[in-house]
């Protein structure tokens, strides 16, 4: 059977599968349309919840960019799960004691304002959106490969695929069909990465053979992986892989955004809506920690066995010696990956100097200038490797079984859709129940709300889809920027919500929008307006970006304007009225526990 039938197959399985248990667990009221009838188990809501956390950015992106960084992009494990200990700990119980469904409809009426709960619309949906651009660049780079068609026709199979059993089957059987992707994406993610792990170190676990020594081969002698792929990236001109390259000041801002930008996230802490009592958010907050730390133990050890593989495979005589050739990627069945992925545009190179081979160096390394100068080499020629294709690639680059890339293409999709699915409903649920029921239509009637909800799933569907097509970055990069969104408007305003009494009204809405409004505007200024490209005015980087600090790590600045924002305005004008005071207490304070606290 060939690959593409394979793949075709695998994918079909799957689709047919996530489609029919959309069917099966159709919501047929607003509670389960955005809370599941708040019956879901713990473990299986951290299951789904980890399906809706692990997006195209965790599966297919995230070992792509620690592969060609290293070290400096640690920084996206450290954030994502971070966040999960602050989510757990300070949010998800009280959220859900609180009872509501939305995130928006908890902070109109913590800070008793209708003004308060559409800002936060405004903010959901401005970050939700951004998320799903990243969501629809995995979804186009997946299906581009995997069904050897367009990226644009890629991106309008998933848009249909969402629509069916998102829209349909609303929180309940978004949260169904999740617990089977997280199967399909953890299986595919895993086993790949076990081969790999036991072909150069001979360790079936990828997290302990990171740290184990190569195989030998050839009489030579062991040495650890990471060692040699130190030794084989500096040989060609590139950063050390094990060391930290990047300003700390960046590092350090860039991971409080991730953290706190996850406990923001509007359609991960809805899913803490869905479980029967407040002791089971907690629960289920660890589970998802569980069950993400299979994926995240192991994407470090992906990305770093796949630079080796590459690196080995564009230097088969070693670094010393000669470069592939041309004759050899066209004819050796071990580089068919080449030839395949240079179909979807997202991979090429060019034999600049027309020696017959492909020179992969870093050409703006001083280092390598006089060797390219004495070799008569005139740059690099491997021209384009999309960071997004590598962990698609990376069972063909070694040669691993077609079954097993058939199951690589169903776990990409299954990671881009299942967030998007949670994203998307977000967003529904945000215009039909804050938005049309909470400000335009209140007593708009049950199946109306539904209808609603229905509608703005599709048209954001629509707008998600036609933005994915031109992303302002890889997968990664651009679900970034949404955390850094959440960071700045909606996690301050949680957090003041529930441990503060005294920030009020006006306060909350002033902070919301200064936070919003500036971490928008300082991405548009790096990324471009409306992330067009060519319309930035700085460039993206440490050295030429505003203030010194990247777009990507300016939510934790954008949250701390919405601390002082809320804080200073909140001291200039009224008091909280004493009803939420007593609010914010019965949210804060366990039941039962009322003498206990007045003792203290």
């Amino acid at each position: 059977m060939d690959q593409f039938t394979l793949n075709l197959l695998f994918v079909g399985a799957s689709f047919a599968l996530y489609i029919g248990i959309a069917v099966w667990a159709r919501a047929g009221s607003t509670s389960e349309f955005y809370a599941a009838g708040r019956g879901v188990h713990p473990v299986t809501n951290g299951m789904a919840t980890a399906a809706d956390w692990m997006s195209a950015a965790s599966f297919i992106s995230m070992a792509g960019l620690i592969a060609f960084t290293g070290y400096d992009n640690s920084t996206f494990l450290m954030g994502w799960t971070g966040g999960y200990v602050l989510l757990a700990l300070l949010l998800a119980p009280y959220l859900r004691k609180f009872g509501k469904f939305t995130v928006s409809e908890f902070i109109g009426d913590r800070f008793y304002s209708q003004t308060a709960r559409l800002v936060a619309v405004i903010c959901l949906i401005v970050a939700s959106v951004t998320y799903v651009i990243g969501q629809m660049t995995g979804v186009g780079v997946a299906f581009g490969r995997f069904l050897e068609i367009s990226n644009t026709s890629g991106l309008l199979i998933g848009a249909a695929v969402v629509f069916a059993y998102a829209v349909f089957g609303g929180m309940k059987g978004v949260t169904y069909t999740q617990v089977a992707q997280y199967c399909v994406l953890i299986t595919a993610y895993t086993i790949p990465a076990v081969f790999i792990s036991l072909q150069l170190t001979g360790t079936p676990i990828p997290a302990l053979g990171l740290f184990s020594e190569t195989t030998a081969t050839g009489g030579e002698g062991s040495v650890y992986l990471l060692t040699k792929l130190d030794q084989i990236v500096t040989d060609l001109g590139f950063a050390s892989y094990t060391e930290a390259h990047k300003d700390n000041l960046n590092m350090v801002l860039f991971t409080l955004s991730l953290m706190i930008g996850t406990a923001g996230l509007p359609h991960v802490i809805m899913r803490f809506f869905t479980v029967p009592r407040v002791s089971d958010a907690r629960w289920s907050a660890g589970w998802t920690l569980v069950f993400i730390a299979l994926l995240y133990l192991t994407a470090p050890a992906v990305g770093a066995m796949a630079r080796l593989n590459i690196t080995e495979l564009m230097w088969p005589n070693g670094t010393s010696g000669d470069p592939v050739s041309v004759q050899t990627i066209e004819n050796d069945p071990a580089y068919d990956w080449m030839l395949t992925w240079q179909k979807t545009g997202l991979l090429d190179w060019e034999d600049k100097n027309g020696d017959g081979l492909i020179q992969y160096y870093n050409d703006g390394s001083d280092a390598m200038s006089e060797r390219a100068a004495a070799n008569g080499w005139e740059g690099n020629e491997l021209t384009r490797f999309n960071r997004d294709i590598l962990v698609l690639a990376n069972p063909e680059i070694a040669n691993l079984p077609g079954w097993v890339i058939g199951l690589v293409a169903a776990g990409g999709l299954a990671a881009a859709l299942s967030t998007a699915a949670g994203l998307l409903l977000a967003i529904s649920s945000a215009v039909s129940h804050d938005l049309v029921k909470g400000a335009i239509a209140p007593n708009i009637s049950e199946k109306g709300e539904l209808m609603w909800a229905r509608i703005a799933m599709a048209v954001a569907i629509v707008v998600a889809t036609i933005l994915g097509l031109n992303p302002p970055g890889f997968a990664a990069q651009t679900v970034a920027l949404a955390f850094g969104l959440a960071a700045a408007s909606i996690f301050p305003a949680l957090m003041m919500g529930i441990f503060s009494k005294r920030v009020n009204n006006v306060g909350a809405v002033s902070g919301m929008l200064a936070g919003l409004i500036f971490t928008l505007v300082y991405i548009f200024l790096h990324k471009g307006w409306l992330f067009i490209a060519g319309t930035n005015s700085f460039p993206d980087t440490i050295d030429g970006s505003l203030f010194g600090i990247q777009s990507t790590a300016i939510g934790a600045v954008g949250a701390l304007i919405n601390f002082a924002v809320a804080y200073g305005v909140s001291m200039m004008t009224k008091e909280t009225p004493q009803e939420i005071k007593d609010l914010v207490e019965s949210v804060r304070i366990p039941a039962g526990a009322g003498a206990a606290a007045a003792d203290h």
